[in-house]
Parts: structure tokens; sequence; C-alpha cells
């Protein structure tokens, strides 16, 4: 088969296709033929040498993808060779096929293209279990979501409002802005111009966010601590703004609020398992309503990921970026 390897790390131009042998699979695993799969910023990482797959992932970049079932493991039920899935993984996703563990393999919705599809599994996973599974966002309360205009950016805006949260983004153009406007986002805020920590208190009457969205990481830290409301909840899950902070912990101490940090690819293929269960139970009937849909920015072929991920790192698109096969 064909597969983007890296033989070495670096800019977009260290991704090379090359044809590589088809992986196997065990017995708890299916061989997904791959339609598509979603480019996210923790591949441009990998690329550059910094985040290696976990033991035993594939060496390959991508964390989802689309496609059908070409072969089932011995011990895999309920799932057919032809079905059309998406499903989250921990590496291999740039290539024509992928070995996915069963757990985390879901159904192509009602009225998702199989192409569409996977610019699900990632942001939707990634969503569900921070903001509701970790963080336990409920109606009526604020969520303030960074980089309100990415692919997981839209999905935190769409699933937020679909339980009567109160939505607001920070993000660097209008055009972005007007994006999470149309999705759902009610403060709307221009980190180039404004200090979203200003912002919310003006709009909230001084309550602040219940909780926080986090893809900077430290750059963000004393102004999100700031931002949240009493007993608000900062879930950390990026770490474009560095990784080195210094914490007023008598700030957080006032709010009796709470600082989490969370990386998906890593956890245990049982947590894996429970929140792709939780997104099928929860997300899934959302986005085969119409309620909730993937945004996808833009499709290349696999051939072309170096200029997808050149136009990731433009921070240009809004929604998701796909390569298709």
């Amino acid at each position: 088969m064909k597969a983007i390897t890296i033989p070495t790390p670096g800019g977009a131009d260290a991704l090379v296709l090359n044809e590589v042998a088809a992986p196997d699979i065990t017995a708890k695993e299916v061989l997904v033929q791959v339609a598509a799969a979603g480019v996210n910023r923790a591949d441009l990482i990998q690329r550059q040498g910094f985040y290696p797959p976990p033991p035993g992932a594939s060496t390959y970049p991508g964390m989802e993808v689309s496609g059908t079932i070409s072969a089932l493991g011995d011990d895999v039920t309920g799932w057919a060779v032809g079905d059309q899935v998406c499903a989250l993984i921990s590496g291999g996703g740039y290539a024509e096929q992928v070995a996915v563990p069963a757990t985390q393999l879901l159904p192509v919705p009602d009225g998702v293209s199989l192409i569409d599809a996977a610019a699900l599994p990632e942001v939707v996973c990634t969503v569900w279990s921070n903001v509701f599974m970790t963080a336990n966002l409920q109606p009526d309360q604020t969520i303030l979501i960074h980089g309100g205009s990415s692919g997981i950016g839209t999905m935190a805006i769409q699933l937020a409002g679909a339980i009567g949260a109160r939505v607001a983004v920070t993000a660097g153009s209008t055009d972005k802005l007007e994006a999470c406007r149309a999705l759902g986002a009610e403060i709307l805020v221009n980190y180039r111009e404004q200090d979203f920590a200003e912002v919310l208190a003006d709009e909230t009457k001084g309550h602040g966010a219940d909780v926080i969205l986090d893809n900077m990481g430290a750059k963000y830290l004393a102004r999100n601590v700031s931002a949240l409301a009493v007993n608000g909840r900062l879930v950390i899950i990026g770490l474009q703004g560095g990784v080195k902070a210094e914490l007023d912990i008598n700030a957080l101490l006032r709010k009796s609020a709470a600082i989490i940090a969370t990386s998906l690819r890593s956890r245990p293929l049982a947590e894996k398992a429970a929140i792709v269960a939780a997104v099928r139970e929860h997300v899934w009937p959302l986005i085969e309503s119409g309620a909730v849909k993937p945004v996808v920015h833009g499709t290349f072929p696999l051939a072309k990921a170096g200029d997808a991920h050149r136009e990731l790192e433009a921070g240009t698109h809004i929604g998701k970026i796909l390569l298709t096969t």
C-alpha cells in the first residue's frame, strides 16, 4: 500500500509518499480501506520530530480516518466487511489501509458523506471527553473556546450550543469570528485586538466562564484563570502558546477552580473505547438529526500531504482539512 512516511523529521517536505507493507491486524482489530484522513495539529508536531506515536502504534501520521472495513479480526463482532466507518486511531491514518481497534470504530452517520466523516472522530472525541465527560459543562453555563474556528473549535461550539450552554470564542479575524457566530457562538473575541478576559467579564456581568477549552497553554494561563467563574474548570488540550508559565494559586483558590490537562492519543484502549461509546450514544444522534455537522475547510490528495500541512500551518482555515486516498 501507499502511505505517508517521515524519513527525516522537519518541514512539510519531510512528508514522503512511499510504498510500504500493509498492516497486519490482531484478533480485536479491523482493517479499514481508507477513504480520507483528518489532518490535525498533532500531525505537524509529529512531522517535526516532537510527538512520537505511542508504543505499538503505527509510525505513519494520522489520528482519524473514514473508510470501508475490508477484513475482521477473529474476535471482532458487531461489524462486517463492507461497513462504512470512521475511526479514532493512534497513528497510521495517512495511508491506504489502517488497522483499527474495533472498539474505536464508529459508523458513518446518516447524512454525512464517507469523506466528510473523516473530520469527526478526533474532534468529537476530544470535545466530548474534555468538555462534557471531564469538565461537565451544563445547560445555561458559559464556555470559552479558544481557537473557535479550528476543527475542535467548530465542533465544540455546536455541541455546547446543542445542550443549551452559552458560547464564547476567540479567533484571529472577522471572517473566522463570523463563521463561529454562524455555528452558534454568542460572544466573539478577536484575540489580536481584544483581551478575552476583559470581554468575557463585560459580557457575563463579571461571572466569567464556567468552562474554558484551551489550546494555548502557557501564554494564556494567567488570563484563563482570571476569566474563570467560581467553580470554573480550565481544560488544557494544546500547547501552542508554550509549556511553562507562572500560576497564581491564590487566584485559583479564591474561585475554587480547577485546571485539567489531557491528551487523547496516549490514553489506554479502555479509556478510548469508553469515549467512543459515549460519543456514539450522545453525539451521533445530534449529527444524524442535522443539529451538529462536520465543518470541512478543504481536501487534498494523499500525495499532497505537505500542502495540507502548509495550509494548516498558515492558520487561514475554518474547520477541518482532510486527505483523500
